[in-house]
């Protein structure tokens, strides 16, 4: 009979781990799901090369309900002890946070973490038929998350499934639930911080649904600024809604309808007592949903406000990827601390948004500033001011020609070099810059624009032209436009998934704006090859990376300094709806006495001096990556390398010893690939032949490299396979040679026996016999690979 410590951990599960869990009540098709892939795999990228990491992924994860999880359990072979994957499964409760019990298990029994220490104690071993039952772990659920039994219906609403099987990832599944049992406990204002690109909108429709179906709430308003993010939302995830959604505009309210999308705009804009909003009784709306609620709603002298103010009976949820925190303008006065956080920084760490390389170039009149020289005039023939301009003039009060022609040129020559039809949007500092800007860029790129007049296109709020090709700039099927410059227009609430380039030639100097217009590339979407972005900065806008405030906790500000945004609508028509539902213009948002500028600015706010005829050059050039801190590093590929692996490796003689004692050498190639080694961008660099052993020690460890056929040579010197047969030397000589011309990982699948030229020997199972049996072939193609390193 077969040990049990000889079983592998698949056996483990089903004969010992499985059969526990269904003993104890678990539905084994609605309340245990194997093998549950937590996150996608950090996307490392250094230059044109990237690589996914490794998921997380749990063994089990149990629900109570489809949307509710309730326990981890990590499994591990006999071999193991019962408590072996405990920290493991702790740290995948990291993630889904409010599950109240973990598992580790051996088959043996079960090793128990319990976070409500409900037994009066934290952690305890209990056999596999003791295993507690799903009205137990429900239990101790609710006693954890404070969870009445008059809350108990709302918060085990199910959520709303589509047959596409669209499912909640984790921080989605952690978001909606805190927020519907908040709202279940009374809690009236609340604050969730999502990222840009980790779908708040979704979040936001499936929170609506339970409650809404709960009958917890019965009538609801989802409120947004822009006519984009209203459309997005009717025609995306709203939609399943059906007709008890109503997008209301001006002057025709109704009344009949349970879930509404609204405009700002749509409900103020009148006097006092004929605002939309107040044709509805305050108490009308019992929970209202404030989208990018960073944008103005939170302040105190808002005209926005006064909507919340009328409905203050109604719960109100901000949803935001920006909290803004000045000494006018607080999210957290407004809607309290967040009730959940999930950042840029654990989005590109989980691998659901894409991470970024920064192109950071200097021109000799941005670092070093202009002086125009004695009598110099500007092209209409009037004499410019003698004084030092700087980049916080340029395009604002002065536009030097030949700056705009070295910027365009600049983006141009880096799409040359990488993929010329990568969606790209360039961020100026107005409407005319923009203007400007497309033309210098079509200039350059005159032979695709000859081809199609839309690679370059300005989309701005004045330029109706440019706005009706919004839906096709995000439309990852479309081609054109390509290029794309702007303004304000696509800071915010526009997805553009397979934007590639991000081009600030503007000053940014709010971090709600930088993190917003950074937001526009983090997207991933791997159907189309967009695994990263680039951020191509000429204005030294990158230096805001290394604030603590881009990827930390929102901070209330003692001060408002000169430099920060200052959110005020505008009474402009920049955002004019192109479908019949939706007719109300949205707002583009400027401060015409802010530093900053940058916003769509309308003719004759200020006059600028235009000059040409000075020489504008790149002093400095340089790249830095998104590091593994979530910071910007500048170190090159080698160096990184070299401190991942050092970091993992303690010596050379740690790596060797790993080395040779991997059952196969493509786990530590995988392994290192998972952790940002980009083995083939090394090599390209080495400009040499080496095997993944030989680049690493090189690189690493500072070991002279052999080459792949020099490996192979040095053992047919060693005449080592004198001792085997006729057949078997024959089949170990050609796997040699695969080695030498292909490399470790091709020698050790089995498919290489069904290649040329090992086919020629016979079947698998024939080549198996030359050598005894299948385990004896192995065993042969160890030693070969051991032989293969003996050298080192």
């Amino acid at each position: 009979m077969q040990s049990k410590k000889d079983l592998s951990e698949a056996d483990i599960k089903a004969k010992y781990i499985t059969p526990a869990i269904i003993n104890a009540g678990w539905n084994e098709h609605s309340q245990i799901r194997r093998e549950v892939s937590l996150t996608e795999g950090k996307v490392y990228v250094r230059g044109k090369m990237f690589a996914r990491g490794k998921q997380k992924r749990a063994d089990y994860v149990l629900y109570y309900k489809p949307n509710i999880p309730i326990a981890i359990i990590e499994a591990k072979d006999n071999t193991h002890s019962v408590r072996s994957g405990i920290q493991q499964a702790l740290g995948y409760r990291e993630l889904l946070e409010d599950v109240p019990c973990v598992y580790s298990s051996n088959g043996d029994a079960f090793f128990e973490h319990d976070f409500t220490g409900a037994r009066g104690r934290i952690e305890r071993e209990i056999p596999l038929d003791e295993f507690p039952s799903p009205e137990q772990l429900w239990e101790r659920y609710k006693m954890l998350n404070r969870i009445d039994e008059e809350q108990t219906h709302v918060a085990g609403q199910d959520y709303f499934y589509d047959r596409s099987g669209k499912e909640p990832r984790y921080y989605q599944q952690v978001a909606i639930n805190r927020i519907v049992e908040s709202v279940a406990k009374g809690e009236k204002r609340i604050l969730l911080v999502l990222a840009t690109g980790t779908g708040k909108t979704y979040v936001a429709f499936q929170t609506i649904y339970r409650l809404w179906k709960s009958k917890m709430k019965k009538r609801i308003l989802f409120l947004a600024d822009r006519n984009a993010l209203i459309k997005q939302t009717k025609t995306g995830d709203f939609k399943h809604f059906g007709e008890a959604l109503h997008v209301i505009r001006k002057k025709k309210i109704h009344k009949s309808y349970e879930i509404y999308l609204a405009l700002y705009q749509g409900l103020t804009g009148y006097d006092e007592n004929k605002d939309a909003f107040r044709k509805f009784s305050k108490n009308f709306f019992d929970l209202i949903v404030i989208d990018e609620c960073h944008r103005g709603s939170a302040a105190a002298d808002s005209a926005w406000r006064e909507i919340l103010d009328y409905f203050s009976s109604a719960t109100h949820i901000g949803l935001t990827a920006t909290p803004k925190e000045t000494r006018d303008i607080s999210n957290i006065d407004y809607f309290g601390d967040p009730i959940y956080t999930y950042s840029l920084r654990q989005g590109i760490d989980d691998g659901f948004l894409a991470p970024y390389q920064v192109l950071r170039i200097g021109l000799n009149v941005d670092l070093e500033g202009w002086r125009p020289e004695a009598g110099k005039c500007d092209v209409d023939g009037n004499l410019v001011e003698d004084r030092e301009y700087n980049v916080r003039d340029y395009d604002r009060n002065l536009v030097i020609e030949e700056r705009t022609q070295r910027v365009a040129q600049k983006i141009s020559e880096y799409l040359k070099k990488s993929d010329r039809f990568a969606k790209t949007i360039v961020f100026c500092v107005d409407i005319d810059h923009a203007e400007r800007m497309a033309e210098a860029l079509r200039n350059e790129n005159q032979d695709l624009v000859a081809k199609n007049s839309k690679y370059v296109m300005q989309i701005t709020g004045d330029n109706e032209e440019g706005k009706r090709e919004l839906d096709s700039f995000q439309n990852r099927e479309s081609t054109y436009p390509v290029l794309v410059t702007t303004s304000k227009l696509l800071t915010t609430g526009v997805d553009v998934p397979t934007c590639k380039l991000i081009v600030l030639d503007a000053n940014i100097n709010s971090m709600t704006e930088f993190k917003q217009i950074i937001g526009r590339g983090t997207r991933l979407s791997p159907d189309f090859g967009k695994f990263y972005f680039t951020i191509a900065d000429f204005r030294e806008n990158a230096r805001n990376f290394a604030d603590d405030d881009f990827d930390g906790p929102p901070i209330q500000d003692q001060e408002f300094g000169q430099d920060d945004e200052m959110d005020v609508p505008a009474p402009d028509n920049t955002d004019q709806a192109d479908d019949d539902d939706v007719e109300e213009p949205g707002t583009e948002y400027f401060d015409p006495d802010n530093e900053q500028g940058g916003g769509d600015i309308a003719e004759g706010v200020r006059r600028k001096i235009t000059v040409n005829g000075v020489e504008v050059t790149v002093l400095n050039q340089r790249v830095q990556y998104y590091g593994p801190d979530g910071r910007l590093t500048t170190q090159s590929l080698e160096d990184y390398t070299k401190t991942n692996i050092q970091n993992n490796y303690a010596s050379l003689d740690h790596f060797l010893i790993r080395w040779q004692d991997a059952d196969k050498k493509q786990a530590i190639i995988e392994e290192l690939e998972a952790r940002g080694v980009l083995l083939p961008e090394l090599q390209e660099l080495v400009g040499k032949d080496l095997d993944p052993f030989d680049l690493i020690c090189h690189l690493a460890f500072d070991m002279r490299p052999l080459s792949r056929k020099e490996r192979a040579e040095n053992v047919k010197k060693r005449n080592y396979f004198a001792k085997y047969g006729e057949n078997a030397r024959n089949v170990l000589e050609n796997l040699l040679e695969k080695y030498a011309d292909e490399g470790i990982e091709n020698i050790e699948s089995l498919q290489v026996l069904k290649l040329d030229p090992l086919n020629a020997f016979g079947t698998p199972r024939e080549i198996f016999a030359f050598f005894g049996d299948k385990k004896k072939y192995m065993d042969a193609v160890k030693d070969l690979e051991q032989e293969i390193y003996k050298a080192a």
